[in-house]
């Protein structure tokens, strides 16, 4: 903390730094750049040292404009100076009244006896980052005596030279006495976030212990919220310097006073103390560093944490808990002027109910696709927490402390999830007040928590947000050479594999090894026990395909973020158009936001006769929202547009025909789309009728993976296609509408490749494969394999087998 004297108009010392700007003292403010800034004033008065521990020392003086008087105009030229530590200790021994000094390096904050003094309603701090030089003047100034003056000089001198480090002593708890400025560290055992208090200051709330098993309160006051500990969870550590020890209500209580610092640490041992700290500088040793892992020790063979509402994941939420939840903020909306709506993720599904609010109200993405919103939570925030969520910024790291989830007991439709269910949806709900530590708090990006939240969020956004970016998992028929139809009828037809219930191999199928495969002749089918070594792709989203029968061609699952994109510009498509002769027009309305609107749709004049316009509707207009929330109602919708002042088929990117929450496409190449009248409705529509009444190639959902086996002899990369949906004991249609059909097929791969345990425990598989000539790369022919019946698996004996 230097101090710089300068005597006679003579420096001694570091000069005064030229990109430092003056600013006069009635112009600092809170909002004021005090970055670069200098105050130059004459010392009015000197308070005495005061001694807050053995080297810890405080000293509150008074400066003023060396051209003004106190009470020369309506401006306040005053202001209160408050130094502290070994700053304090030389500007009492060098500095006397009527010198003139300048400052910088400070900080400032409320000045607590404004009213009193009428000075600047603020105060400057200086600490050990501050500067501090002193102008000796001549008699005219400040009339000391010529030995005065020679000990003020050497005095000056002296303080130049000190390199000392501020020494601080730390109280324990247990040893508290009422009325003493003390520095404590301490364990949290009970906190509040900062909210705002009856005056212009926010206030903490915390309760401490350390090895003395002493529990004391702690109320701290502070203008500004980085000035607050900045404690995320019990069992975090606090060290706080210069508190005072006031006795309330017989109990011994922690305030904050003049010089007051904290930094937090976390009380997890990490092997790491990092502390937690607005401050530019402050001063941490070895020893505090001892301290902090002393008391990361106590806490993990103590049991003095009280029980606290458990941090939990989305999808560990159970009904009517209390929780704490670490998050992202994705984004926000004002419902009214007490409640806010944060839409968050932590990388687990989400299991609560979707929360209607209009789009203009929005920050950020006014929707997300179906297989994100899975992930989203929505949380609404209530009261003095919604002044405060009003603020955060997207993107942010967030923890909300006691978290409620209220059952809501109704039939919820839900838009973006294409379910309509009956019975508990859980509301997450932030209570307004402070009662249990409750609120919200924006984490640090090197949090330890955070960075465990971003490597979940990381493999999530891999895993919903982008469906292109990884061709080998995306483009496997082009990749792995898809066998031509034909060849698989005519291995089926001729092989001896048997697609019986059991999926057993007949006795005449000839059984080799891996290795003897790879070495016989393609076009046959041969049988082999091996086990599954590693399977593609890892996302097994990205396994679900679209196959045409016509052409052999397999396509990817367009996204619900093009295909709001596709629905958004044919809605826009919505002028006058000549009709069909079989088409009957009207009208329905749609909630959108807050308010509804109108969309047309045309209806077969034999349906509207016979009263069944529920069977097949044509809209136009929509959005996929709004064609989804329409296909639980109805029970078929074909989406339409206008093309050449006609009505026509939307693009085929895009399904032709929703019925309920399955989506059906056709294939662009080998479809002749028109629209027409469909036939009688004597026989029950589907999709394949519609399809065909349209013109549309309908394609079907196929599964698509790479599995790689093993045997004591080789290794062997296979392709799981035709035979997919009885390998793995599940239809691709239930996979592309199901959670509980995704999570079959996840629990079968893993439980013949887990992803934790030795190769050894892994079962072995009875399979028939077939060999044939496949494209490989540069047009160049190799010989590829496919499984071509289900799998027998037999339990391991944990050693390698033979055949």
């Amino acid at each position: 903390m230097p101090f710089h004297a300068v005597v006679d108009g003579a420096r001694t010392g570091v000069q005064v730094p030229q990109h430092l700007t003056r600013i006069p003292i009635n112009l600092i403010s809170t909002s004021s750049d005090l970055t670069n800034a200098i105050v130059k004033g004459k010392v009015l008065r000197k308070g005495p040292l005061v001694s807050a521990t053995l080297h810890d020392f405080i000293l509150k003086a008074v400066i003023q404009e060396e051209d003004s008087q106190p009470s020369s105009s309506a401006q306040i030229n005053a202001i209160n100076i408050v130094l502290f530590g070994e700053l304090a200790k030389n500007f009492s021994e060098g500095v006397s009244p009527g010198d003139v000094v300048m400052a910088s390096g400070f900080t400032v904050s409320k000045s607590p006896t404004a009213s009193k003094d009428k000075l600047h309603p603020l105060h400057l701090l200086l600490s050990q980052d501050a500067n501090i030089y002193c102008f000796s003047q001549s008699s005219s100034l400040n009339p000391r005596s010529a030995v005065d003056s020679k000990r003020s000089s050497t005095v000056s001198a002296e303080v130049l030279n000190k390199t000392k480090v501020p020494k601080y002593t730390y109280t324990r708890l247990g040893d508290l006495k009422s009325g003493n400025v003390v520095n404590v560290y301490g364990v949290v055992v009970f906190f509040k976030q900062p909210f705002k208090s009856h005056g212009t200051d926010f206030c903490s709330s915390l309760k401490i212990t350390d090895q003395s098993n002493r529990n004391v309160s702690c109320t701290i006051f502070c203008e500004k919220l980085e000035q607050h500990p900045k404690i995320f969870q019990i069992g975090d550590i606090v060290r706080m310097h210069r508190v005072k020890v006031k006795l309330f209500n017989n109990a011994i209580t922690l305030v904050n006073t003049f010089g007051f610092s904290v930094i937090t640490f976390d009380g997890k041992s990490s092997g790491t103390v990092e502390p937690r700290t607005s401050s530019r500088t402050f001063h941490f040793d070895e020893q505090d560093r001892k301290t902090v892992e002393e008391l990361q020790k106590w806490i993990s063979t103590q049991n003095v944490l009280p029980a606290s509402p458990a941090s939990v994941t989305l999808s560990a939420i159970q009904p009517k808990a209390y929780f704490d939840l670490t998050c992202q903020l994705l984004a926000k909306a004002t419902i009214d002027t007490t409640c806010t709506l944060l839409r968050v993720w932590d990388g687990t599904r989400s299991p609560n109910t979707f929360v209607s609010v209009d789009p203009n109200d929005v920050e950020g993405p006014t929707s997300f696709s179906r297989e994100k919103e899975s992930f989203i939570a929505n949380i609404l925030v209530y009261d003095n927490h919604s002044m405060f969520a009003k603020q955060l910024k997207l993107g942010a790291f967030l923890r909300i402390y006691n978290l409620r989830a209220v059952p809501v007991s109704s039939k919820v439709r839900d838009i973006n999830r294409n379910q309509a269910e009956a019975g508990d949806h859980l509301a997450l709900h932030l209570h307004g007040g402070t009662s249990f530590g409750r609120g919200i708090r924006v984490l640090p990006e090197n949090s330890p928590d955070v960075e465990k939240l971003k490597r979940a969020i990381a493999f999530l956004t891999e895993d919903v947000e982008d469906f292109t970016a990884e061709p080998t998992d995306l483009e496997l028929h082009e990749v792995w050479s898809t066998p031509p139809e034909f060849l698989e009828d005519k291995a089926e037809t001729n092989s001896t594999c048997s697609t019986s219930a059991e999926g057993s191999c007949r006795p005449q199928q000839q059984q080799v090894t891996l290795s003897q495969l790879k070495q016989s002749t393609p076009g046959q089918v041969y049988h082999v026990r091996a086990q599954l070594r590693s399977y593609e792709p890892s996302k097994l989203h990205q396994a679900l395909k679209l196959f045409c029968s016509k052409c052999s061609s397999i396509q990817d699952i367009p996204d619900d973020e093009l295909l709001a994109t596709i629905f958004s510009d044919a809605s826009k498509n919505s002028e006058n158009c000549s009709l069909p002769k079989w088409a009957v027009p009207g009208r329905i309305e749609l909630p959108s936001g807050s308010t509804k609107r109108a969309v047309r749709f045309y209806v077969s004049p034999r349906l509207k006769e016979e009263g069944k316009p529920k069977e097949l509707l044509f809209i136009r207009g929509t959005t996929l929202e709004e064609t989804c929330h329409l296909a639980q109602g109805y029970k078929n919708i074909v989406p339409v547009t206008s093309s050449e002042s006609c009505l026509a088929l939307m693009d085929l990117s895009s399904p032709f025909l929703f019925r309920g929450p399955r989506r059906y496409y056709g294939c662009k190449q080998c479809s002749q789309a028109t629209l027409s009248e469909l036939p009688s409705l004597d026989k029950l529509l589907d999709e394949k009728i519609i399809a065909e009444a349209l013109g549309v190639q309908l394609l079907k959902f196929v599964l698509l993976m790479k599995l790689q086996l093993q045997d004591a002899t080789d290794t062997l990369e296979v392709f799981l296609w035709k035979h997919a949906e009885l390998f793995l004991g599940v239809s691709a249609e239930e996979v592309a509408i199901s959670q509980e059909a995704q999570s079959s097929v996840h629990a079968t791969l893993e439980s013949l490749c887990p992803t934790k345990g030795a190769v050894g425990l892994r079962p072995w598989l009875d399979l028939s494969l077939i060999s044939y000539w496949g494209d490989g790369e540069e047009g160049q022919k190799q010989t590829c394999y496919q499984i071509c019946s289900p799998p027998i698996s037999r339990p391991s004996s944990g050693q390698s087998e033979h055949t």
